[in-house]
């Protein structure tokens, strides 16, 4: 277990945010969680569990304990003739369980490379990419109630998965903390082609359509189109594609002929944020030290020294712009702090 006081949290967020923790605990099993729970101490005052804050925004320094699991491993516990269950440490890099599926050829996961993450929030956020969610492949996610130090195993249907979104999220907030998550993996070589730019770039560079092309293919267009955190402060797509009424939709639509979309169902359609937000004018502009990415207009981006604060800023005017052109609300898909 490690233990920092006044801690810097540059290397825990995604738009490098310099803010600093009071206090910063990162632990590496399941019993050192359950210590830390029954001692109580840390949960006194504010705390927040946090992943590698691939989708936090931090407005100012935390005023008390951030919480960062180190639970490592990936254990296959079933495997029959169509399919795996693999049992997965949260803190592991959600990326590489992707590596080591494709290189064992279990599908599923492919779609969703190179998404920045971890395990455990994963599983809270239900990330998203190229017609895949996480929720396809989650059958349970273990997890430790804070309030009454039980462990916990939720079922997939148990989670309430929803667009970018779960009881962990949601009515669970702050009450459970995710140890592992077990994914179900198909040995049935299906792949999901249909979604974005995939297929065609598959018959663009006259690739067979295995898994590793997928992957590959999925990697190198998520490459060429946003910016690489490590480089460039971000937190990936900053707001959710808003789902509308299809009426609603089919009157924008007459107005707006070339608007992509997507059916939900019967009665619901998903805009683009990123079509709505570039129609407007705003890709690769700039506000303060805040600006819109120059290739993806749905990622909002740290361009020098910018503070939280400026972000909000910034993503307030954009929701204010789209609103007054479209008359649809946008809203975060980045958790605020």
């Amino acid at each position: 277990m490690k233990t920092r006081h006044d801690y810097s949290l540059l290397a825990h967020n995604t738009f490098h945010f310099d803010v600093r923790c009071k206090l910063f605990v990162e632990y590496e099993t399941e019993d050192e969680l359950k210590q830390l729970i029954d001692e109580g101490t840390y949960f006194q005052g504010p705390w927040l569990h946090i992943g590698c804050g691939s989708n936090l925004l931090f407005r100012a320094d935390y005023p008390g304990t951030i919480l960062h699991s180190a639970i490592k491993g990936m254990e296959l516990i079933d495997e029959k003739e169509t399919n795996v269950l693999v049992r997965v440490g949260a803190g592991e890099l959600f990326d590489d369980f992707i590596a080591r599926c494709v290189s064992r050829h279990w599908y599923g996961a492919e779609n969703l490379s190179l998404i920045p993450g971890e395990v455990g929030s994963s599983a809270v956020q239900n990330i998203g990419a190229y017609g895949a969610e996480v929720k396809d492949i989650v059958h349970t996610v273990e997890a430790i109630d804070v309030e009454n130090h039980d462990s916990r195993v939720f079922s997939r249907e148990e989670c309430g998965y929803a667009y970018r979104s779960s009881r962990f999220k949601r009515e669970w907030a702050g009450r459970y903390i995710i140890t592992h998550v077990t994914f179900h993996l198909s040995k049935r070589p299906i792949l999901n082609l249909d979604y974005g730019n995939v297929r065609d770039e598959l018959n663009r560079q006259q690739l067979d359509s295995t898994i590793e092309n997928v992957r590959n293919v999925i990697m190198n267009i998520r490459r060429e189109k946003l910016p690489d955190p490590d480089v460039t402060g971000n937190a990936g797509s900053f707001f959710m594609n808003p789902v509308i009424g299809r009426q609603r939709f089919e009157l924008l639509h007459e107005a707006y002929p070339d608007m992509p979309y997507y059916d939900v169902d019967e009665d619901n359609v998903k805009v683009p944020a990123a079509w709505m937000i570039d129609r407007c004018g705003w890709k690769g502009q700039r506000l303060g030290n805040a600006g819109v990415h120059n290739k993806q207009a749905l990622i909002l981006v740290n361009c020098g020294q910018a503070t939280g604060q400026e972000v909000i800023a910034l993503a307030k005017e954009i929701q204010y712009s789209v609103f007054q052109q479209f008359g649809i609300n946008m809203e975060p898909e980045v958790n605020f702090v």
